[in-house]
Protein backbone atom coordinates (compact mmCIF):
# COMPACT_ATOMS: atom_id res chain seq x y z
CA UNK A 1 0.00 0.00 0.00
CA UNK A 2 1.24 3.31 -0.86
CA UNK A 3 0.93 5.70 2.09
CA UNK A 4 2.46 8.61 0.50
CA UNK A 5 -0.52 8.38 -2.69
CA UNK A 6 -1.57 11.70 -2.53
CA UNK A 7 -4.63 13.01 -4.95
CA UNK A 8 -3.73 15.62 -7.81
CA UNK A 9 -0.33 15.67 -6.67
CA UNK A 10 1.09 16.46 -9.60
CA UNK A 11 0.23 15.70 -13.51
CA UNK A 12 1.41 12.09 -15.09
CA UNK A 13 0.94 10.52 -18.10
CA UNK A 14 -0.60 7.27 -18.30
CA UNK A 15 1.84 4.84 -17.12
CA UNK A 16 2.69 7.05 -13.67
CA UNK A 17 -0.87 6.89 -13.00
CA UNK A 18 -1.38 3.65 -13.82
CA UNK A 19 1.49 2.66 -11.32
CA UNK A 20 -0.13 5.06 -8.65
CA UNK A 21 -3.60 2.83 -8.94
CA UNK A 22 -1.45 -0.55 -8.73
CA UNK A 23 -0.09 0.76 -5.37
CA UNK A 24 -2.75 1.89 -3.62
CA UNK A 25 -4.85 -1.21 -4.86
CA UNK A 26 -2.43 -3.28 -3.01
CA UNK A 27 -2.85 -7.30 -3.65
CA UNK A 28 -5.07 -9.88 -2.98
CA UNK A 29 -4.31 -13.59 -1.94
CA UNK A 30 -5.58 -15.45 -4.44
CA UNK A 31 -4.65 -12.87 -7.03
CA UNK A 32 -1.83 -14.56 -8.87
CA UNK A 33 -0.82 -11.55 -10.83
CA UNK A 34 -3.06 -7.73 -10.51
CA UNK A 35 -2.78 -4.48 -12.21
CA UNK A 36 0.44 -4.56 -14.43
CA UNK A 37 0.43 -7.00 -17.00
CA UNK A 38 -1.95 -7.90 -20.19
CA UNK A 39 -4.11 -9.92 -18.01
CA UNK A 40 -4.97 -10.66 -14.25
CA UNK A 41 -4.50 -14.68 -12.59
CA UNK A 42 -6.93 -15.09 -10.55
CA UNK A 43 -6.79 -18.79 -8.73
CA UNK A 44 -10.20 -19.53 -7.30
CA UNK A 45 -11.03 -22.14 -4.70
CA UNK A 46 -11.74 -25.48 -5.08
CA UNK A 47 -15.55 -26.42 -5.23
CA UNK A 48 -16.75 -22.53 -6.30
CA UNK A 49 -18.88 -21.35 -9.22
CA UNK A 50 -17.19 -18.04 -10.39
CA UNK A 51 -20.09 -15.03 -10.89
CA UNK A 52 -19.44 -12.35 -13.44
CA UNK A 53 -21.07 -9.31 -13.52
CA UNK A 54 -20.66 -5.51 -15.46
CA UNK A 55 -22.28 -2.68 -14.97
CA UNK A 56 -21.66 0.99 -16.98
CA UNK A 57 -21.80 4.36 -15.21
CA UNK A 58 -22.75 7.10 -17.37
CA UNK A 59 -22.38 11.27 -17.11
CA UNK A 60 -25.87 12.90 -17.34
CA UNK A 61 -27.33 9.35 -17.09
CA UNK A 62 -25.85 7.90 -13.95
CA UNK A 63 -24.45 10.30 -12.30
CA UNK A 64 -23.53 14.41 -13.01
CA UNK A 65 -20.57 16.23 -13.15
CA UNK A 66 -21.21 17.96 -9.99
CA UNK A 67 -21.29 15.21 -8.18
CA UNK A 68 -17.35 14.47 -6.40
CA UNK A 69 -15.78 11.72 -7.92
CA UNK A 70 -15.09 9.41 -4.60
CA UNK A 71 -18.71 9.07 -4.35
CA UNK A 72 -18.89 8.03 -8.09
CA UNK A 73 -16.06 5.53 -7.69
CA UNK A 74 -17.84 4.33 -4.76
CA UNK A 75 -21.23 3.83 -6.71
CA UNK A 76 -19.82 2.19 -9.65
CA UNK A 77 -18.36 -0.66 -7.76
CA UNK A 78 -21.37 -0.67 -5.33
CA UNK A 79 -23.81 -1.43 -8.00
CA UNK A 80 -21.34 -4.28 -9.12
CA UNK A 81 -21.43 -5.70 -5.42
CA UNK A 82 -25.21 -5.81 -5.55
CA UNK A 83 -25.36 -8.05 -8.51
CA UNK A 84 -23.07 -10.49 -6.69
CA UNK A 85 -25.11 -10.45 -3.58
CA UNK A 86 -28.21 -10.96 -5.33
CA UNK A 87 -26.89 -14.26 -6.03
CA UNK A 88 -25.53 -14.72 -2.64
CA UNK A 89 -21.82 -14.74 -3.81
CA UNK A 90 -18.34 -13.29 -1.97
CA UNK A 91 -16.73 -10.53 -3.64
CA UNK A 92 -13.11 -11.68 -4.61
CA UNK A 93 -11.92 -8.89 -7.43
CA UNK A 94 -12.90 -6.55 -9.91
CA UNK A 95 -12.00 -4.81 -13.33
CA UNK A 96 -12.77 -0.96 -14.07
CA UNK A 97 -12.17 0.56 -17.60
CA UNK A 98 -12.85 4.28 -17.07
CA UNK A 99 -12.81 7.29 -19.96
CA UNK A 100 -12.46 11.06 -18.83
CA UNK A 101 -11.76 14.27 -20.61
CA UNK A 102 -8.42 15.79 -21.15
CA UNK A 103 -6.75 17.41 -17.38
CA UNK A 104 -8.56 14.82 -15.47
CA UNK A 105 -5.89 13.50 -13.47
CA UNK A 106 -6.82 14.62 -9.93
CA UNK A 107 -10.20 13.52 -10.35
CA UNK A 108 -9.14 9.78 -11.67
CA UNK A 109 -7.09 9.57 -8.15
CA UNK A 110 -10.38 10.87 -6.29
CA UNK A 111 -12.49 7.92 -8.14
CA UNK A 112 -10.43 5.28 -7.28
CA UNK A 113 -9.67 6.28 -3.82
CA UNK A 114 -13.49 5.93 -3.62
CA UNK A 115 -13.77 3.07 -5.16
CA UNK A 116 -11.24 1.24 -3.04
CA UNK A 117 -12.53 2.32 0.07
CA UNK A 118 -15.17 -0.25 -0.51
CA UNK A 119 -13.36 -2.48 -2.09
CA UNK A 120 -11.35 -2.71 1.07
CA UNK A 121 -14.60 -2.98 3.32
CA UNK A 122 -16.07 -5.70 0.80
CA UNK A 123 -12.67 -7.31 0.35
CA UNK A 124 -12.93 -6.95 -3.50
CA UNK A 125 -9.40 -6.75 -4.75
CA UNK A 126 -8.85 -4.02 -7.97
CA UNK A 127 -7.41 -6.34 -10.92
CA UNK A 128 -6.77 -3.94 -13.88
CA UNK A 129 -8.99 -2.42 -16.67
CA UNK A 130 -8.93 0.74 -18.73
CA UNK A 131 -7.69 4.04 -18.84
CA UNK A 132 -8.23 6.33 -21.68
CA UNK A 133 -9.79 9.91 -22.95
CA UNK A 134 -13.19 10.58 -23.55
CA UNK A 135 -14.10 12.04 -26.94
CA UNK A 136 -17.50 12.99 -26.08
CA UNK A 137 -16.01 15.09 -23.36
CA UNK A 138 -17.92 13.04 -20.89
CA UNK A 139 -17.14 10.83 -18.30
CA UNK A 140 -17.74 6.90 -18.53
CA UNK A 141 -16.98 3.71 -16.23
CA UNK A 142 -17.54 0.04 -16.55
CA UNK A 143 -16.95 -1.92 -13.58
CA UNK A 144 -16.63 -6.40 -14.59
CA UNK A 145 -16.97 -8.03 -10.97
CA UNK A 146 -15.95 -11.26 -9.94
CA UNK A 147 -17.77 -13.20 -7.17
CA UNK A 148 -17.86 -16.58 -6.08
CA UNK A 149 -20.07 -18.94 -4.65
CA UNK A 150 -20.02 -22.67 -3.13
CA UNK A 151 -20.74 -25.05 -6.35
CA UNK A 152 -24.24 -25.50 -7.10
CA UNK A 153 -25.16 -22.95 -4.91
CA UNK A 154 -26.02 -19.53 -6.52
CA UNK A 155 -28.96 -18.12 -5.97
CA UNK A 156 -31.43 -17.64 -9.26
CA UNK A 157 -34.30 -15.86 -10.47
CA UNK A 158 -35.75 -18.72 -11.74
CA UNK A 159 -36.86 -20.56 -8.81
CA UNK A 160 -39.80 -18.92 -7.43
CA UNK A 161 -42.70 -21.00 -7.07
CA UNK A 162 -46.56 -20.49 -5.82
CA UNK A 163 -47.17 -20.18 -2.70
CA UNK A 164 -43.50 -18.43 -2.35
CA UNK A 165 -43.76 -15.51 0.00
CA UNK A 166 -42.11 -12.17 -1.71
CA UNK A 167 -39.69 -10.08 0.39
CA UNK A 168 -37.60 -7.14 -0.08
CA UNK A 169 -34.81 -5.40 2.47
CA UNK A 170 -34.97 -2.06 3.02
CA UNK A 171 -37.55 0.37 2.50
CA UNK A 172 -37.70 1.73 -1.28
CA UNK A 173 -37.88 4.70 -3.42
CA UNK A 174 -34.71 5.60 -2.55
CA UNK A 175 -33.14 9.19 -3.80
CA UNK A 176 -31.33 7.89 -7.04
CA UNK A 177 -27.62 9.49 -6.05
CA UNK A 178 -27.69 8.18 -2.55
CA UNK A 179 -25.24 5.95 -1.09
CA UNK A 180 -25.47 2.32 -1.89
CA UNK A 181 -24.49 -0.48 0.83
CA UNK A 182 -25.00 -3.72 -1.04
CA UNK A 183 -26.75 -6.61 0.52
CA UNK A 184 -23.83 -9.36 0.89
CA UNK A 185 -24.57 -10.10 4.46
CA UNK A 186 -27.57 -10.73 3.34
CA UNK A 187 -27.61 -12.44 0.16
CA UNK A 188 -25.03 -15.16 1.63
CA UNK A 189 -27.51 -15.80 4.29
CA UNK A 190 -30.07 -16.83 1.81
CA UNK A 191 -28.26 -19.39 -0.24
CA UNK A 192 -29.85 -22.78 0.59
CA UNK A 193 -33.31 -20.66 2.00
CA UNK A 194 -34.37 -18.27 -0.90
CA UNK A 195 -36.37 -19.61 -3.91
CA UNK A 196 -35.05 -16.72 -6.07
CA UNK A 197 -33.64 -13.72 -5.69
CA UNK A 198 -32.43 -10.39 -7.99
CA UNK A 199 -31.16 -6.61 -7.14
CA UNK A 200 -33.76 -4.02 -7.13
CA UNK A 201 -31.58 -1.78 -9.60
CA UNK A 202 -34.44 -0.98 -12.26
CA UNK A 203 -37.48 -0.26 -9.77
CA UNK A 204 -39.48 -2.83 -7.88
CA UNK A 205 -42.18 -2.86 -10.62
CA UNK A 206 -39.78 -4.12 -13.47
CA UNK A 207 -37.23 -5.97 -11.80
CA UNK A 208 -40.45 -8.55 -10.04
CA UNK A 209 -41.45 -8.85 -13.80
CA UNK A 210 -37.88 -10.66 -14.37
CA UNK A 211 -37.91 -12.44 -11.60
CA UNK A 212 -41.77 -13.99 -12.48
CA UNK A 213 -40.97 -14.59 -15.90
CA UNK A 214 -37.77 -16.27 -15.46
CA UNK A 215 -39.86 -18.02 -12.86
CA UNK A 216 -42.73 -18.62 -14.90
CA UNK A 217 -45.03 -17.45 -12.38
CA UNK A 218 -46.92 -14.25 -11.35
CA UNK A 219 -47.45 -12.31 -8.54
CA UNK A 220 -49.65 -10.11 -6.02
CA UNK A 221 -48.18 -7.42 -3.84
CA UNK A 222 -50.39 -6.57 -0.99
CA UNK A 223 -47.53 -3.50 0.49
CA UNK A 224 -44.72 -1.81 -0.21
CA UNK A 225 -42.29 -0.26 2.57
CA UNK A 226 -41.51 3.51 1.16
CA UNK A 227 -38.88 5.76 2.57
CA UNK A 228 -39.63 8.56 4.07
CA UNK A 229 -40.64 11.49 1.76
CA UNK A 230 -41.15 9.45 -0.96
CA UNK A 231 -44.22 7.99 -3.09
CA UNK A 232 -46.04 4.80 -3.78
CA UNK A 233 -45.20 5.16 -7.29
CA UNK A 234 -41.46 6.04 -6.91
CA UNK A 235 -41.08 2.82 -4.73
CA UNK A 236 -43.00 0.72 -7.51
CA UNK A 237 -41.11 2.58 -10.76
CA UNK A 238 -37.86 4.90 -9.50
CA UNK A 239 -35.12 2.46 -9.32
CA UNK A 240 -32.04 2.72 -8.14
CA UNK A 241 -32.90 1.21 -4.77
CA UNK A 242 -29.94 -1.55 -4.70
CA UNK A 243 -32.05 -3.81 -2.28
CA UNK A 244 -33.06 -7.56 -2.57
CA UNK A 245 -36.09 -8.82 -3.84
CA UNK A 246 -36.37 -12.55 -3.13
CA UNK A 247 -38.63 -15.66 -2.39
CA UNK A 248 -38.90 -17.31 0.60
CA UNK A 249 -41.20 -21.29 1.27
CA UNK A 250 -44.38 -19.91 2.81
CA UNK A 251 -43.46 -20.85 6.06
CA UNK A 252 -40.24 -19.52 6.26
CA UNK A 253 -38.95 -17.20 8.82
CA UNK A 254 -38.52 -13.44 8.03
CA UNK A 255 -34.89 -12.63 7.54
CA UNK A 256 -34.09 -9.80 9.95
CA UNK A 257 -34.55 -6.33 8.50
CA UNK A 258 -36.87 -7.41 5.61
CA UNK A 259 -40.65 -7.14 5.11
CA UNK A 260 -43.06 -10.00 3.58
CA UNK A 261 -44.68 -7.91 0.60
CA UNK A 262 -46.65 -10.40 -1.38
CA UNK A 263 -46.98 -14.22 -2.44
CA UNK A 264 -46.11 -15.56 -5.82
CA UNK A 265 -49.33 -17.25 -7.39
CA UNK A 266 -50.30 -18.72 -10.13
CA UNK A 267 -50.79 -17.37 -13.73
CA UNK A 268 -49.47 -15.87 -16.55
CA UNK A 269 -45.39 -15.57 -16.41
CA UNK A 270 -44.53 -12.29 -15.58
CA UNK A 271 -48.32 -10.48 -14.42
CA UNK A 272 -48.72 -9.04 -11.10
CA UNK A 273 -51.03 -7.47 -9.50
CA UNK A 274 -50.54 -4.91 -6.42
CA UNK A 275 -53.72 -4.10 -4.16
CA UNK A 276 -55.93 -6.12 -6.27
CA UNK A 277 -55.20 -4.12 -9.04
CA UNK A 278 -53.13 -4.99 -12.44
CA UNK A 279 -49.34 -3.46 -12.06
CA UNK A 280 -47.60 -3.13 -15.08
CA UNK A 281 -43.71 -3.25 -15.56
CA UNK A 282 -42.89 0.48 -15.13
CA UNK A 283 -38.87 0.45 -14.18
CA UNK A 284 -36.48 2.24 -15.63
CA UNK A 285 -35.88 1.44 -19.29
CA UNK A 286 -32.50 2.96 -20.70
CA UNK A 287 -34.50 2.09 -24.64
CA UNK A 288 -37.22 3.73 -23.68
Amino acid sequence: MAKSFQPGSCFMNEVELVERIRRLAGGSTRLVLGIGDDCAIFRPKPGEDLLFTTDQMIEDVHFRATHKPEAIGERALARSLSDIAAMGGEPRFCLVALATPENSEKWIEAFYLGLLRLAKRTGTALAGGDLARSVTNKTSCDVMMCGAVKRGRALRRDGARHGDAIYVSGRLGKAWDRKIEPRLGLGQSLVGRATSCIDLSDGLSMDLYRLCKASGVAAEIDRVPVVRGATVMRALHGGEDYELLFTLPARARTPEGTSRIGTIVRGKPGSMMFEGRPLEPRGYDHFK
